[in-house]
This record gives structure tokens, C-alpha cells and sequence, in this order.
């Protein structure tokens, strides 16, 4: 199995640079896409429908706000969407796809970059959706969580650590949450698992070079339960072409859809 996650900061804009054109070549089972700053009903087009896939979405309440999405090429048993709290729901940021040995769920957490303010709604946002992950420790089930987390988990994960620690995304709070997640938790961070490279960025911001310098952040995971570590067989960043300020996450699994 085949799962790839991917920000699209504007699915619009994403596929005017050409990422359905890539995504269909990947020989992907799975597509995780968050933030598509569209309505539902704005994604009518075929072009947001590459043929083989089906395609579900959980949008948020505002317009050109948030919103995720799964592309996946079999029908699953089940959709959920949201989480049960403010925050997840009315800003479309969890929709999960049950299969028969897998859940796969497409998520997004916000950034805290703007303010005070929007780091505590951030802080308190992890305390929801950690509440989530550890929920799904009792399921009789399997789970990857694919998505944008907005923490850089170690220093190999950014750029320039040292001065960033006072920012958010790499704030010693945010890396204790996450720690906890690969730790206490026993998530596995599954790109690390089988690509110990450095620089391995998702993210680069939108001046000075540096998506052409690789000055960036890991922000963007698949976390996966337990007993899934010993099925991953590879993971790798895409960064030939630009659809975003992200890059698609690409990783795959010994799972049989």
C-alpha cells in the first residue's frame, strides 16, 4: 500500500501547478491532502477527480479556509469526519477512510505562527487530538495518520534549530507533545523509520531561495500504530516540482488493500 500526504495550501492552485497530473503517476492507493481552501461543491471538475479514485471531503464552515481531503482507489467501509470538538470541526482538519486492515486518516493541526493567541489555540488543539491518538490505542485496528503537524520533531528536522527555538514549531512544549507521541505512546514516525537522512524538509518558506537552498522544516508526518513499523518498505519527499510551500510525502507500506 502506497499513501501519500500532501498541503496543498488551495487545492486550486495546487492543481494549476500541475499536482493531479503527478499524483495520478504515483501508483498511490492512498492520497491524504489538506488544506484546500475550496468548498465541496467548488470541486465539481473532473480535475479534481482523477479517474481510478474516488474522492472524499470534509470542508470547513469559511470560505477559502482550511478543509481536507482522501483519494483513495478502493471504496472504503467507512468515512468519518471531524473529531468532536470546535476547533477540528468547523475548520475541516480530520477525515479518516476505514479499511479492511487499516484506517488512513488526512488531518492538519493549526500553526500558532500569528500571535500568542494563536499559539494557545494551537497548545490546546494538541491536547484534543492527543486525546485522539491515545483513544485509538484500545481499537482493534491499525491507523496512519497522514498529515501536517506543524512541529519540526528534532533538530535534524530544521533548519537553522538553534534561533528557532523560540518560534513556534519548534517551541520546547510543541517537541514535548510530539515526543510523547513517538514515545510514551509508541506512534512511529514512519519516515524515519527507513530514511534517517538529514535535511529531509516538507516545508520551505516563501523567500531568500529557500526552497532552492533546502532551508525548511519537517512538517508534515505519517504516524502510524505499532504494530505497522515492521511493514514500512520506503519513504521519500517529493521536491522536483513546487505544487506548494509543502512538498507530498510519499511512503509505503507492506499492507494488502
Amino acid at each position: 500500500m502506497r499513501v501519500i500526504n500532501f498541503n496543498a495550501q488551495g487545492i486550486v492552485q495546487a492543481t494549476d501547478r500541475g499536482f493531479f497530473d503527478w499524483m495520478v503517476k504515483q501508483d498511490a492507493d492512498v492520497v491524504c491532502i489538506q488544506n484546500l481552501k475550496a468548498r465541496e461543491y467548488q470541486l465539481d471538475d473532473e480535475r479534481y477527480h482523477p479517474e481510478g479514485y474516488h474522492a472524499y471531503f470534509f470542508e470547513a464552515w469559511d470560505d477559502n479556509y482550511g478543509g481536507v481531503a482522501i483519494y483513495s482507489r478502493h471504496v472504503p467501509k467507512a468515512i468519518m469526519t471531524g473529531l468532536g470538538f470546535e476547533a477540528c470541526d468547523t475548520q475541516g482538519r480530520f477525515i479518516q477512510a476505514d479499511f479492511e486492515r487499516v484506517s488512513v486518516a488526512s488531518f492538519t493541526i493549526p500553526s500558532g505562527l500569528k500571535s500568542a493567541e494563536a499559539q494557545a489555540r494551537k497548545m490546546d488543539y494538541l491536547d484534543h487530538f492527543g486525546g485522539h491518538l491515545r483513544k485509538t490505542l484500545r481499537k482493534r485496528r491499525e491507523f496512519i495518520f497522514a498529515g501536517t503537524v506543524n512541529i519540526a520533531h528534532k533538530p535534524v528536522d530544521l533548519s537553522n534549530w538553534y534561533v528557532n527555538q523560540k518560534v513556534s514549531g519548534f517551541l520546547a512544549e510543541e517537541r514535548e507533545w510530539i515526543e510523547e507521541v513517538f514515545g510514551e505512546m509508541n506512534f512511529v514516525d514512519t519516515l524515519r523509520e527507513v530514511n534517517k537522512a538529514e535535511r529531509q524538509f516538507t516545508w520551505w518558506p516563501d523567500y531568500n531561495r529557500a526552497w532552492d537552498l533546502n532551508e525548511g522544516a519537517r512538517l508534515d508526518y505519517q504516524i502510524s500504530t505499532a504494530n505497522l513499523r515492521k511493514t514500512i518498505r520506503a519513504a521519500s519527499i517529493y521536491k522536483a516540482e513546487r505544487f506548494s510551500d509543502h512538498a507530498p510525502m510519499i511512503i509505503d507500506y507492506a499492507i494488502e488493500m
